[in-house]
């Protein structure tokens, strides 16, 4: 019995031990954050929203309210620690529109004795004092991860905002950085409109240095992509929750002008399209493969001479190009119509041509012109069904089992045929977003890409065109830029595209040439 008793007490002993070793350390703040009149001075600031500078801590309210606290946690000891746990964990890939970078798994239930510390620390007493400085109640939502950007990975402009999020936060852990290595905490301006505009304010990350915000229809920001090769920018962050500030209704876009066709005949098709593309035969070949997978790439589609001129024009010509924004839905250039040189307008002019239409219709069995067959022809209707019936989950870019006509028809009466278009210049920084407007205004559409300039492109520097299905992540479809390779797709109301950022990494090369690429394409949407 006695002997028994003895092996109890010992268990216990070790258990205590084994939690001796796993237990919270504490996480001291800087003794400026513990002062009540520096608390008082800057409640005070941040109700007049002026700017305010209290040893440490900076306040400043342009272009919204931020606030930057240096040497965050007082024991050097314990950042050093808590950097090491961090790096520890199991990190993911996270890669989609809006960003490139590694995660970890969420911070809330990790027992890692720095790690637990700083989460306690920052839901507990930070909180408390954080909430008498806005003088809002904050409730305890624990909301914390860590994340690691290395060379080429980014977080592209955004606001933040989702239901409870009050206050976001970011601490940093990394090595001496400069502005030159990227990363950077981009602060945006706002038009009328509550849009994002350009980046008034850049914070460069610093060793144990705490970043937090108000999150509001006006705090857009962004982390810039990292240019350096070798170092890694880590971070803990996350949002402390408590009521939304009132949003005012987001902004609509207007619609994009749409025309029908041009009144020109075959002989711009003659002049600029690969005879092979003009063969009936082969262009029910293109249509039946169309039929099956909702897309194609017709390669080598211009003359190749028609191909060549286009591409020096728009290397060397005169183009005005335009920035699109705003950068939370997008960032390219495109081009002025009135400044493009004679046979870059023709060849803009071809696509929007009444033979081109007819074409089209020709490749993909869509009613984009009155001499298409009509798709209340009974048998050919059923013919069309009874393809995409067999070919199931084949579908690249929608999940009905209906043709591309056959959708469009069902949700309108027969209507005049039109398009869309721009010509694009890609280059680094280049990107679109999905956006909840675009969401819901999606429709039935037909996607055309013709590139140029991009016969070195690879497809790590971004730059190429993902489909996904709406409010999934799955990609139905990835599009690359392939010269003189026209892309046709079909995309139904359930289906999105955005074109992935173009990284650093296409402005240099193997002999350490820093000469940026740059690729332009022609993109139409046509509707029957």
């Amino acid at each position: 019995m006695a002997s028994k008793r003895r092996q109890n007490e010992g268990g216990k002993t070790d258990t205590k031990k084994k939690k001796q070793k796993k237990r919270e350390e504490t996480a001291e703040f800087s003794s400026v954050i513990e002062d009540e009149q520096v608390k008082s001075e800057l409640k005070e600031a941040w109700s007049r929203r002026s700017r305010c500078s209290l040893e440490v801590i900076t306040l400043d309210c342009h272009p919204f309210p931020h606030c930057i606290i240096k040497n965050f946690l007082s024991k050097e000891t314990f950042v050093e620690n808590l950097q090491r746990e961090l790096l520890g964990l199991n990190f993911h890939e996270k890669s989609n529109d809006l960003y490139k970078f590694k995660q970890s798994d969420d911070l809330k239930k990790r027992t890692d004795p720095h790690i637990t510390g700083l989460r306690a620390a920052l839901f507990g007493r930070f909180r408390s004092w954080l909430s008498d400085v806005l003088d809002v109640e904050l409730d305890p939502t624990v909301d914390i991860s860590c994340a690691r950007y290395e060379h080429t990975d980014i977080l592209l402009c955004h606001d933040d905002e989702l239901e409870g999020r009050r206050v976001a936060f970011i601490l940093y852990l990394v090595p001496p950085w400069q502005s030159s290595d990227g990363g950077t905490l981009d602060l945006y301006t706002t038009d009328d409109h509550f849009q994002p505009q350009s980046i008034v304010k850049s914070l460069v990350p610093s060793w144990n240095t705490f970043v937090l915000f108000e999150v509001s229809p006006v705090s857009f920001h962004q982390v810039s992509e990292v240019l350096s090769q070798d170092k890694c920018r880590l971070s803990v962050s996350g949002w402390f929750h408590g009521p939304s500030l009132e949003r005012p209704p987001r902004h609509t876009e207007p619609p994009v002008p749409r025309s029908p066709h041009l009144p020109r005949d075959e002989t711009l098709l003659l002049e600029w399209v690969n005879p092979i593309y003009l063969d009936i035969s082969y262009q029910e070949q293109i249509q039946e493969e169309f039929e099956d997978s909702s897309e194609i790439q017709l390669k080598k589609f211009l003359k190749e001479e028609k191909f060549k001129e286009v591409s020096e024009a728009l290397r060397h010509a005169q183009i005005q190009w335009m920035k699109r924004g705003p950068p939370d839905k997008r960032c390219y250039e495109v081009a002025s119509p009135a400044t493009l040189p004679e046979c870059v307008s023709v060849c803009w002019e071809l696509l929007r041509s009444e033979a081109f239409f007819l074409l089209l219709s020709n490749f993909t069995g869509l009613r984009l012109h009155f001499l298409c067959p009509a798709d209340d022809d009974e048998d050919n209707e059923d013919g069309k069904k009874k393809k995409h019936e067999n070919t199931g989950d084949g579908e690249a870019t929608g999940s009905s089992t209906k043709s591309p006509s056959a959708n469009a028809s069902s949700d309108k009466e027969l209507s005049t045929p039109v398009c869309c278009g721009e010509l694009r210049r890609w280059s680094h920084g280049s990107y679109t977003l999905l956006h909840d407007g675009e969401a819901a205004r999606a429709e039935y559409a037909l996607d055309l890409v013709l590139p140029f300039g991009c016969a070195d492109w690879q497809s790590e520097y971004g730059g190429f065109t993902c489909y996904i299905a709406t409010e999934e992540d799955e990609e139905l479809l990835t599009v690359y830029p392939e010269d003189n390779s026209l892309a046709l797709i079909y995309r139904d109301k359930e289906t999105l595209k955005f074109v992935k950022h173009v990284n650093h990494k296409s402005c240099s090369d193997s002999s350490g040439s820093s000469t940026c690429r740059t690729f332009y394409d022609f993109c139409f949407v046509y509707y029957e």
